[in-house]
């Protein structure tokens, strides 16, 4: 039994009348300084229900509680309750927990083995990946791992951007300026020349806009010629992006993009039909949701259809397919009204499953503080970005340790985890400014420090011979505190990740697991005392089990040589 859970159940003892295990164990605090103890309940609330001060109220449950063998002693200050952990029973308890566990310490059962659907990454063909895709693709791998961490079945989908009126655009650029052979060299950058050239004609002549629209109706229709132009855009897009994928160590259970709904949404539109969703609007087909809410498209005046539509067709086929308890639509802050009339849509057609999606918002990536777009071209590539960090990784290992084997390995690993890194430690609706130079940094709060504590933790394991052994770890060093503290939250970092949707709760909690190491490696001399070097030992490999854990979760390797 964890600390806190012990707290709770004796404070539950006493207040059991008044108020759940639920709601108790969310108002467990954690004092700002060590002196007023290691958790505290604040009585306040209780003020009304008993009628009598916070004060007192927190004397009297201090006088009637009999604490565990976890807990030290007990005080009542100013309308709190604080508890001091036996500090030598809770450190061996805790890193005992954490060596027996070890991939495991953590693990979290909120979901029951139930399916959770994440949809997240889902770049544009014929576009290049670049950093505007970066936050979709590490939040939801992210997302994924912490859920599955908590008990869920994750099921990883890259609803890939395959079909609208861009394509149509794309194949008149292609028809008009295009270059077979170039195409074939570079595609991806081709047909990005040849996407922003199309919109840099259309400000100037608006019949190309038509056109646009004209060849995405015959790729609706199923034109020979516009299938096989879109199927090779497609196709190249794919080879381009799966470099990029096994770079970030990101892969998918399906990646059905838009295209794949085309022929589900007769049923969607037939099904709002019957249910006398579906109305007429200026020759648009649009199903009414509230005065809140403009009322959601679902087929243009010329027939063609919307993202709304196959967004309903997607999610109708999920839960035929998966059995979700939950979806997650990882997708930036832009599409919040879009997901809104979604959700709406699907309750208003008695979907009760309608429950369980959400749409997980984020900020932009900002460049000179502007929004980066690939159509006035704009852009900055995100394999670019990945292989310089690469470079630099590569850089400093040759400089700082010549010697070391699998240079390229450990610098693919360093690289792709400063980039990752510089991304989740951002509350995931903040906008981030580009800037590599930040990124790439080495020291300070960034990915390549706390990999290089771990590869620091395993090099003290290697010196010092570590043996694992079922022997008591007796840890009395003062200085250990800080560090044993850190690991009794990780499962409740890892729920508080998983209830906000919220990476950086991971990434904030290994950043402060390997400050709190590196204070203590700074100030005891871990392998020179022979009586106390098997149970430090066995702290470092605590420690290290929990940083590569955090940095797994995250979706980032830690190297055990740096």
């Amino acid at each position: 039994m964890d600390n806190k859970t012990a707290f709770v159940d004796v404070l539950y003892d006493q207040l059991k009348d008044h108020l759940d295990k639920s709601k108790l164990n969310s108002m467990i605090e954690k004092p700002k300084k060590e002196s007023m103890g290691d958790l505290a309940f604040p009585c306040f609330e209780l003020a009304k229900v008993y009628r009598k001060s916070p004060q007192n109220i927190a004397l009297e449950l201090t006088k009637e509680m009999t604490l565990p063998n976890l807990f030290q002693n007990v005080e009542a200050v100013n309308g709190y309750v604080n508890v001091f952990l036996n500090k030598e029973e809770v450190s061996s308890y805790t890193i005992q927990k954490a060596l027996s566990k070890k991939e495991n310490y953590g693990n979290v059962n909120i979901g029951n083995k139930g399916v959770i659907t994440i949809d997240f990454s889902s770049p544009n063909i014929a576009k290049p990946f670049s950093m505007g895709h970066l936050r979709s693709t590490v939040i939801g791998n992210a997302l994924a791992r912490i859920s599955e961490k908590c008990g869920y079945n994750a099921i990883r989908i890259n609803h890939l951007g395959d079909w609208g009126t861009q394509f149509g655009k794309l194949i008149v650029a292609y028809t008009l300026w295009g270059d077979e052979q170039k195409v074939k060299e570079n595609p991806i950058k081709e047909l990005l020349k040849l996407y922003v050239r199309f919109h840099e004609a259309a400000e100037q002549d608006e019949k190309l806009n038509d056109k646009g629209r004209q060849w995405f109706k015959k790729l609706e229709d199923g034109d020979e010629r516009a299938l096989e132009l879109w199927s090779w855009f497609r196709e190249e897009s794919l080879q381009e992006f799966t470099k990029i994928y096994e770079l970030l160590g990101v892969n998918f259970d399906s990646t059905h993009g838009e295209a794949f709904y085309n022929d589900k949404m007769d049923r969607v539109i037939q099904l709002l039909e019957e249910k006398k969703l579906l109305k007429e609007s200026d020759q648009a087909k649009v199903v009414e949701i509230d005065d809140d809410l403009p009322p959601c498209l679902i087929k243009k005046r010329d027939g063609t259809t919307l993202y709304a539509t196959r967004d309903l067709a997607a999610a109708i086929y999920r839960q035929d397919t998966y059995k979700f308890v939950r979806s997650l639509y990882v997708v930036g802050n832009e599409q919040t009204l879009h997901f809104k009339q979604l959700f709406l849509v699907l309750e208003k057609m008695g979907y009760k499953w309608h429950k369980g999606l959400k749409h997980v918002a984020f900020g932009m990536m900002l460049k000179d503080g502007k929004k980066m777009s690939t159509r006035k071209g704009k852009v900055v590539l995100l394999e670019d970005v990945l292989n310089d960090a690469i470079t630099l990784a590569k850089n400093n290992i040759v400089e700082k340790n010549p010697t070391l084997d699998s240079k390229d390995n450990v610098a693919r690993q360093v690289g792709t985890g400063a980039v990752i890194f510089h991304d989740l430690k951002n509350y995931r609706l903040n906008d981030i400014e580009f800037s590599l130079e930040d990124m790439l940094r080495f020291e300070g709060e960034t990915g390549p420090y706390v990999q290089y504590t771990h590869a620091r933790a395993s090099s003290i394991l290697r010196k010092g011979d570590y043996q694992e052994s079922n022997d008591d770890v007796n840890i009395s060093d003062v200085e250990a505190w800080s560090i044993i503290i850190n690991l009794l939250d990780f499962p409740d970092a890892i729920k508080r990740a998983y209830e906000g949707s919220d990476p950086s709760q991971i990434a904030k909690y290994v950043l402060e697991l390997a400050k709190a190491f590196n204070k203590y490696y700074g100030s005891v001399r871990i392998l020179d005392d022979k009586e106390h070097k098997q149970s430090r030992l066995s702290l470092v490999h605590s420690v290290q089990i929990v940083l590569n854990e955090g940095l797994r979760l995250l979706g980032i390797e830690a190297p055990n040589e740096m």
